[in-house]
């Protein structure tokens, strides 16, 4: 199912307590380490991101971050420095199924890998209690469908 990064930096500000910098090899390519795997990754900083690694502000408000995750406060929007060879985790992680926004597009709820609500809006959560169980026996492609439809039909705008 496709999958559009917002680069909203949700899933990056808490990675600095899985991914470290282990050894760093050169000014711009450090061996990364998952702390709960072990598993080690080099990874070199993208040559359009390099200024943006030096500014270590992010860490300010998030103390917490991935130590290759940039938000731009300006933009409203978090980079990833280490894009183009970031690990395994990162390159397959999808933050959602399918995004529910409300009419004016902020963001009230998403749908998580099997199923699952994630609510930002008690509406969205009476919403699904009420109509997802029958839902149930679908294949993924026609609940997504339906599911997309549900919130639609109650004035929500969704996209997956």
């Amino acid at each position: 199912m496709p999958f559009f990064c917002s680069q909203c930096g949700e899933c990056c500000t808490t990675l600095g307590l899985v991914h470290v910098i282990a050894k760093q090899i050169k000014e711009d390519e450090f061996l990364l380490q998952n702390e709960y795997t072990g598993e080690k990754k080099h990874v070199l900083i993208d040559p359009d991101k390099q200024e943006l690694f030096l500014d270590k502000s992010t860490f300010k408000t998030y103390p917490d971050s991935c130590p290759f995750f940039r938000f731009r406060e300006t933009e409203k929007k978090g980079y990833c420095t280490c894009h183009l060879t970031r690990p395994t985790i990162c390159h397959d992680y999808n933050c959602w199924r399918i995004l529910l926004l409300d009419p004016t597009g902020i963001r009230v709820g998403r749908v998580m890998g099997w199923r699952h609500l994630c609510a930002e809006h008690e509406d969205i959560s009476t919403i699904w209690e009420e109509h997802s169980r029958r839902l149930s026996n679908l294949s993924d492609e026609e609940w997504d469908l339906s599911v997309m439809h549900l919130f639609q039909k109650h004035g929500y705008r969704t996209t997956h």
